[in-house]
């Protein structure tokens, strides 16, 4: 079993080098452990302090892509490599890299798909109130949507089976790490959760520069994966609502000029008649958003379905190569 170790990396030169050393050399029933780094347009010396410290594998993207992106190519790369477990840690040393046997242990016992390090998010001494309180409310919501029981959405010290990278798909251009539990949750995904240590904080988040831009950011996010992965249920209970309005305005017109014991015959109603009107339109056109974009999504799971198929494929053209290569060494 091949397990490779991926590290998107933005001007990572001052902490790469200890993040590598960190990362384990043998784990019990791994038979192969190699490193990715993803160099996601670095500035700096990160690509030769990659080759200083003896990375296996160095991508580049030659421009600045964003850590969504950076994780995206990571994760196809690993599979042409030959990568039966990818573990995702960060380029900054935010995890402790002797924690990678536990994160992928459950996937060696064929436990689970995915597996996410869970900081120890009300005792990280680096996080105030506002950042704790908005990380436990942020996985609860994330829980609620993705059908998850992930206490730690945020995190991304990932373990991902070859079957979870071949069937994952990330469309946000902020982070893959809501999306990817939005989809597994979706899509029968098994997503199980360990506990990990931290290391001391080395530079600030290039995610977010304070905490309003983290809710805006994430709120969005969240907003979009719902539209994407669940359009009927959004825009059904939306058109719901409207409709229930339009009721309302309708029975209280009935009751006010056919049930009221004394009408008044000067009084037309014509704003309620207006409104009941315009709720009714526009649940109308929810109702038939939700049903395009039900459709919109059957349409992308078959398209991803032949994604995921083509990366199974490069697999299976690296299991090739290496028999060939092993049978011709052989002779």
């Amino acid at each position: 079993m091949k397990l490779i170790i991926q590290i998107p990396c933005y001007n990572e030169e001052g902490t790469l080098e200890q993040t590598v050393k960190d990362l384990p050399l043998n784990i019990p029933g791994i038979d192969k452990i190699e490193y990715l780094v993803i160099d996601d347009g670095s500035t700096d010396n990160t690509v030769k302090i990659a080759q200083k410290v003896g990375v296996h594998h160095i991508y580049s993207l030659g421009t600045n892509r964003g850590l969504a992106k950076a994780f995206s190519s990571g994760m196809i790369q690993a599979l042409s490599l030959g990568a039966d477990i990818l573990v995702n840690t960060d380029g900054d040393n935010q995890y402790c890299g002797q924690d990678i046997p536990e994160l992928v242990q459950p996937i060696i016992d064929r436990k689970a798909d995915i597996v996410v390090g869970c900081r120890p998010i009300m005792n990280h001494p680096e996080f105030n109130i506002a950042k704790k309180i908005l990380q436990v409310f942020g996985s609860w919501t994330l829980r609620r949507i993705s059908k998850t029981t992930v206490r730690d959405a945020a995190s991304g010290f990932r373990a991902f089976s070859r079957d979870a990278c071949q069937r994952l798909f990330i469309h946000s251009s902020f982070s893959y790490c809501m999306e990817t539990l939005i989809q597994a949750g979706n899509t029968g995904l098994c997503v199980s959760s360990v506990d990990i240590r931290v290391n001391p904080k080395t530079r600030k988040s290039r995610l977010f520069k304070n905490v309003f831009q983290y809710i805006n950011k994430s709120g969005k996010s969240i907003l979009s994966m719902f539209l994407l992965y669940r359009p009927g249920s959004f825009f059904f209970t939306f058109s719901q609502l409207l409709f229930a309005a339009a009721a309302f305005l309708g029975f209280r017109f009935i009751y006010l000029v056919y049930f009221t014991p004394f009408p008044n015959p000067t009084r037309t109603y014509l704003p309620s008649i207006i409104l009941l009107s315009i709720l009714a339109i526009m649940g109308m056109l929810l109702l038939l958003l939700g049903i395009l974009g039900e459709q919109a999504q059957a349409q992308r799971r078959l398209l991803e379905e032949i994604i995921s198929n083509q990366r199974a494929q490069l697999y299976n053209h690296y299991s090739n190569s290496k028999t060939d290569s092993d049978s011709k060494s052989n002779e």
